[in-house]
């Protein structure tokens, strides 16, 4: 049996990716969808989910350790002066060093205020996962892992991704690098899955695809893809209807209104079934 969860990111990042993503949800095409806690399209999130069918989809978090404001305060490493964390190239060259205390000690501070924050507003979490992927970092993972086990998050995201055949579409070097990187970690974090009783996917899809997605993609990746139960990560979104402010500008752009598009599209359901793909939320 081949089933396939297809989680879109940055759930709360504002309100276009919001739009999007919802979009996806009630379409069918997206089956699962985590929730970026300090995002300012937070608010809209939560007055969103309590509509949606909790058989369709299921609702996980995105720790972020490295955009905007953290929750926490004081934190001395994590962020800068101005109190919001460092960027992506800061944090994930501060992560990649394990076993200092201090540093340890404000990760779990931080995620531990980002999982509550869910928790309070009611939010029951099926998965974990971590923006750009830093719940694999050697200075996060075990506190993800632990947050997971504390709170009662069944599922984690271990994206460690082959790379796809040499006739699919070239990648920057720079892309390249970086899905090597992850993918990487993430082989390390997979050896601590049964010493925490947590699960993961038997398959992890679209490091390799990020800002590239589109249908004879997707459908190259549904053809191939193996049995046993995958994720597919996707970032649809709509633009934004006025030019979104640093940190979160990035996040709504028109690549995202373009992946959106190849969700929405009136074939793709009827292409998966033709391959035998089952789409799924993350088993409860």
């Amino acid at each position: 049996m081949r089933q396939l969860v297809i989680n879109a990111d940055d759930l709360g990042a504002d309100e276009g990716r919001n739009q999007g993503i919802f979009e996806a949800i009630e379409s069918g095409s997206v089956t699962s969808a985590s929730i970026l806690v300090n995002g300012p399209g937070l608010k809209d999130v939560l007055a969103k989910v309590r509509r949606l069918e909790e058989a369709r989809v299921s609702l996980g978090i995105h720790l972020n350790l490295s955009e905007g404001k953290p929750l926490s305060r004081s934190l001395r490493l994590l962020a800068g002066s101005d109190g919001r964390f460092l960027g992506k190239a800061a944090t994930q060259r501060l992560l990649m060093q394990p076993r200092q205390a201090e540093l340890e000690t404000e990760v779990r501070q931080e995620i531990d205020a980002q999982v509550r924050r869910l928790r309070e507003a009611g939010i029951t979490m099926h998965h974990l996962d971590g923006h750009q992927h830093v719940h694999v970092f050697p200075a996060v993972v075990l506190a993800a892992f632990e947050a997971a086990v504390d709170h009662g998050i069944p599922w984690v995201r271990i994206p460690d991704e082959a790379p796809p055949p040499g006739g699919d579409k070239p990648m920057s070097a720079a892309l390249e690098a970086e899905t090597r990187l992850f993918s990487g970690l993430a082989k390390e974090a997979r050896t601590f899955l049964e010493a925490y009783a947590l699960r993961a996917t038997d398959h992890f899809f679209g490091l390799y695809w990020k800002g590239r997605l589109d249908a004879t993609v997707l459908e190259a990746m549904v053809q191939r893809l193996p049995d046993g139960l995958s994720e597919l990560m996707v970032h649809p979104g709509r633009g934004p209807s006025q030019p979104a402010t640093a940190p979160f500008g990035s996040f709504s752009t028109p690549e995202r209104e373009r992946e959106l598009q190849v969700l929405l599209t009136s074939g793709f359901r009827e292409m998966l079934s033709k391959n035998g793909v089952e789409l799924t939320p993350f088993p409860v």
